[in-house]
């Protein structure tokens, strides 16, 4: 028996609903070594900002139980590069749609990189990550308050055509506020969650064991905090929703998509295992079966 995997996101379609998270694929061109990567859904490009950036001071990057920290800082080659050279080499490898996910330090910085990366043909869908630093308000990150979510969005919108979701950080009291405050602005998606704030501590030099201090813990251990935030946000808006957070399995694709996501974004998977996203669209139809599931679109809240 055949089994639907496809999905849809803002009217672009997906053959299946796995999408390499943002960070954890680079550009795509260092996973084509292991598989052929147009079994994927979609892929999320590295974080982009305006500027090159070479990113954190090292160590940047530590285990923890279950998960691991990271603060790489947005290393990336900046826009123009990205759209003169990596977007170039990508439709090379890549023949499916593709998410540009953009960062940046002000709102100026967000405007300029989403106009430009609104123009790419093989980009469908701007993935605006607004867990970043606000620089004019004392570095405080856009995603914290329902006020700046639907100022950026909004602003971005006047400035592009295509799909825009706004990526949520966990970090908040309220994150359905601040949900809905993006869909009232005019937001086509969200996708959530970003990292958890963490750190740890070395013990035999009693300091921080990322240079950065702090990281972002992502992996398995936040993978229930996903869930009910998915579950939650899903409840009050009408918007879809990609679903993140420590998703290692087939049965875990499922299980967020059952709590109310369109489609999923695997991360941290992909540094433990660079066969993961493959071996969990593979494992799909297993998975779909033994839960009697036709069409992943049943599970759609």
């Amino acid at each position: 028996m055949g089994y639907d995997l496809s999905v849809e996101l803002s009217g672009v379609r997906l053959d299946n609903p796995v999408i390499p998270a943002s960070g954890t694929f680079g550009y795509g061109a260092e996973f084509t070594r292991y598989y052929d990567i147009n079994i994927l859904g979609s892929l999320s490009f590295k974080g982009t900002t305006k500027d090159a950036r070479f990113g954190n001071p090292t160590p940047r990057i530590a285990e923890t139980p279950s998960g691991m920290l990271n603060a790489v800082g947005l290393q990336n080659p900046g826009i123009e590069s990205v759209i003169s050279k990596e977007l170039p080499n990508l439709r090379k490898i890549f023949k499916k749609p593709i998410i540009a996910n953009i960062s940046g330090f002000s709102l100026e910085e967000y405007l300029y990189c989403c106009e430009k990366i609104d123009k790419e043909e093989q980009v469908e869908i701007i993935e605006v990550n607004v867990s970043c630093p606000n620089v004019k308000h004392g570095g405080m990150s856009f995603g914290t308050s329902p006020d700046s979510v639907s100022l950026i969005t909004k602003e971005i919108k006047k400035v592009t055509k295509k799909p825009i979701y706004i990526k949520l950080s966990p970090n908040v009291t309220d994150i359905v506020s601040i949900a809905k405050a993006c869909e009232d602005a005019g937001a086509d998606g969200l996708s959530l969650i970003n990292t958890l704030l963490g750190m740890r501590m070395n013990l035999k030099t009693r300091q921080p064991l990322i240079k950065n201090v702090t990281g972002g813990l992502s992996g398995p251990a936040i993978f229930p905090v996903a869930v009910r935030m998915v579950y939650q946000v899903a409840s009050a808006v009408s918007i879809p929703i990609i679903g993140m957070g420590g998703i290692q399995t087939a049965e875990n694709v499922i299980e967020m998509m059952m709590a109310g996501a369109s489609a999923v974004q695997v991360g941290a998977q992909n540094l433990v295992n660079p066969y993961a996203c493959k071996e969990i669209i593979e494992d799909l139809p297993r998975v779909m079966e033994k839960y009697r599931i036709n069409s992943l679109k049943e599970l759609k809240r």
